[in-house]
């Protein structure tokens, strides 16, 4: 019997060992090796609070501060550490808030999972400060209440907020796409070089860890502040924007619809950006009830949330003349000194293509002095047909190439969201506009390209850079906002590197004189400036909608050239009824600080300007009648002849419906 008790008393000892040795083995991972458990226990006895960062302030060119930090106070609560007894009669009295009002910031849908009455949330936003000082010396009367400092933006130049941008509450496609950096509550840069440079600008956050005790109330600090982290500010910016010049600029655009883009040609910084209609950037701080001011710049018909500098696609008419005539002059099929018989327009099968009135032509100094359509129309022309009539696709994708090195059809690269590519059209796009089963194109179906009509589309911030790659005689940097960082580093090394374009440098000194003749005895002759060589070319931009567009480009002085600028006004009319006086004011506002006394009737004409109901009023003529693609030319009969066609009309204004029709 005893035999038998001790057999089964083994197999007994043996399950209790090995038992004991798992709990054992057990334990030792949860409290050795798996910090699960010590995580868990943390999550209910510590606190971890935010400490944000300043953003980081942002300055123009010459140390004025554009962008600050106002403090603002966000009153946060832990809902299972109020005290039922607390005087919530002297708590809504301080807040200035009403009972119903306490109880629906407290009211939540614990059940979402969004909140936790053990996690603090925000009870109210952005309290003035006035009420943080009165609260704040009674604070402890109410616990689970504290405050949390934050800081916002606000803008002591009230300028540039399409430049600028404005911050914005993170949403959820923010807290995903920033990898850990966002939480629910936290600010983040919307729009301009407050989005581009956000990295930069938001700083690193800090945490100070508390501890709490069973109840959930914070008892003190944990492990003596040890575990604190110091937040970090974001870097100071550094732009290339003169903020008094981007004032300026602002005001002669007031009532007008248009854009202004003005850069540094030795180095590629932007000196001013103007989108106009715009508003002022204090507007949209986030102390303000942001929601109305919205409401009110999103519905309205001027589309100042537009920004115009960069989105905006405009055929940037005649000052497309220095394109052609570079290239012309490079490929040798347009001689420096050949004149060109005007006789009022460019005859073509019968039709006459206008040119307004002006002198004998008879080089192409003269051709862009007088802004010769007729001259362009031939040159252009001669361009595409270099290797052959019926070949017009290989001349015409050489001049398209020549048009990306100058940084045409593409995006430059600014360090600024939302930057279109704007589009010249190679041969690839007229073959599928023109198939060949219709008769495909000619050199004729386009040639309204030559005088910057048709199918091209710039940005003013295209034109700019453009100038600034003649005022180089050849070359241009990448167009940018920043200019460095108060903390020390360099801007991204593409804003550094030189972009050449593959012309001789001697044809850009023919150009650049046919700009100053243009100023001096041409069409822009009216906004001469006494004191600076201004080499410039006027446009104006056909608009099948209504008034055209006036467009002026140019640089300043004539030889090592300070600033190069490019000026585009909606339904203004003539290049230089506005466009080319504003650019003139802005370029002697610029080098000479302040406007000579002569000059100031015409600084007084565009300052009083007022174009809105001209805009609006072709805004309206527009909306009635169908889509269509301005300045696009005519598609040609689908009976071409294998020779020089006759017979063909091609204009500079037919529509898409209508190509399809034919």
């Amino acid at each position: 019997m005893v035999d038998k008790l001790r057999e089964r008393q083994y197999p007994i000892q043996i399950v209790l060992i090995v038992s004991a040795a798992v709990l054992l083995l057990k334990a030792a991972q949860l409290q050795l090796f798996d910090e699960t458990l010590s995580r868990r226990a943390d999550a209910t006895t510590i606190h971890r609070m935010t400490i944000y960062p300043p953003r980081g302030l942002i300055y123009d060119r010459n140390d004025s501060l554009l962008v600050n930090n106002n403090a603002v106070y966000d009153l946060m609560v832990t809902y299972n550490q109020i005290s039922p007894q607390m005087d919530t009669l002297k708590f809504c009295h301080l807040l200035g808030i009403t009972r119903s009002e306490f109880e629906a910031a407290l009211k939540k849908d614990w059940k979402s999972g969004k909140f936790s009455r053990n996690v603090p949330f925000v009870f109210l936003k952005k309290i003035p400060s006035t009420t943080y000082a009165q609260l704040q010396e009674c604070l402890y009367e109410f616990p689970g209440f504290f405050v949390q400092v934050r800081n916002i933006r606000a803008y002591p130049y009230q300028a540039g907020a399409h430049v600028l941008g404005y911050i914005n509450e993170v949403d959820q496609r923010d807290i995903e796409r920033g990898g850990g950096a966002y939480v629910s509550g936290d600010y983040i840069g919307a729009t301009g070089v407050e989005a581009h440079y956000e990295e930069r600008l938001r700083g690193n956050k800090g945490f100070s860890f508390l501890l709490r005790d069973n109840l959930g109330r914070i008892v003190g600090r944990y492990a003596d502040g040890k575990a604190d982290t110091m937040p970090v500010s974001g870097d100071d910016l550094i732009l290339s924007i003169d903020a008094r010049l981007q004032q300026y600029g602002e005001a002669l655009m007031a009532n007008k619809s248009g854009s202004i883009v003005a850069i540094e040609p030795s180095t590629g910084e932007i000196l001013a950006m103007v989108s106009a209609p715009t508003y002022d950037p204090n507007e949209l701080a986030m102390t303000n009830d942001r929601g109305p001011v919205f409401q009110r710049l999103h519905s309205d018909p001027l589309k100042p949330f537009f920004d115009r500098t960069v989105m905006a696609k405009y055929p940037p008419g005649s000052i497309f003349k220095t394109v052609v005539s570079l290239i012309g002059l490079q490929e040798g099929t347009l001689h420096p000194q050949a004149g060109q018989g005007c006789g009022g327009g460019y005859f073509y099968a019968g039709r006459l293509y206008k040119c307004h009135g002006h002198g004998p032509v008879s080089n192409v100094v003269d051709a862009l002095a007088y802004s010769c359509n007729t001259y362009y129309f031939s040159e252009f022309r001669d361009i595409v047909d270099k290797y052959g009539f019926n070949n017009p696709h290989q001349g015409l994708d050489k001049f398209y190439q020549y048009c990306r090195e100058m940084g045409l059809s593409q995006r430059l690269g600014v360090d600024y969201p939302n930057e279109s590519p704007g589009n010249i059209p190679d041969s690839r796009y007229y073959d599928r506009i023109y198939p060949k089963r219709l008769g495909g194109w000619r050199s004729p179906t386009i040639m309204s390209l030559g005088i910057g009509q048709g199918e091209i589309q710039m940005t003013t911030l295209q034109m700019a850079n453009l100038a600034a790659c003649i005022a180089n005689r050849g070359y241009w940097y990448p167009p940018h906002l920043a200019k460095g960082f108060k903390s020390g580093g360099d801007i991204p090394a593409q804003y550094r590197q030189p972009r050449r374009v593959s012309i001789d440098p001697k044809y850009f000194e023919m150009v650049v004189e046919g700009m100053a003749q243009c100023v001096v005895r041409g069409t822009a002759r009216s906004c001469a400036i006494p004191t600076i060589p201004v080499c410039g070319k006027t446009g104006t931009s056909q608009n099948p909608h209504g008034d055209d567009h006036s467009v002026f480009f140019a640089f300043a002085p004539k030889d090592n050239p300070k600033i190069a600028i490019a000026v585009y006004v909606e339904n203004a009319g003539w290049g230089a009824s506005y466009a080319a006086p504003i650019a003139s004011l802005m370029i002697e506002k610029y080098l000479n600080d302040t406007i000579a006394v002569e000059r100031k009737p015409l600084e007084e004409r565009m300052l009083k300007a007022n174009l809105v109901e001209k805009y609006l009023q072709n805004r309206r003529q527009a909306a009635l009648k169908p889509f269509s693609r301005p300045n696009a030319p005519a598609l040609p009969s689908p009976n071409i002849p294998t020779g020089e066609p006759s017979g063909q009309t091609p204009a500079t204004t037919a529509t898409q419906d209508e190509r399809r029709r034919r």
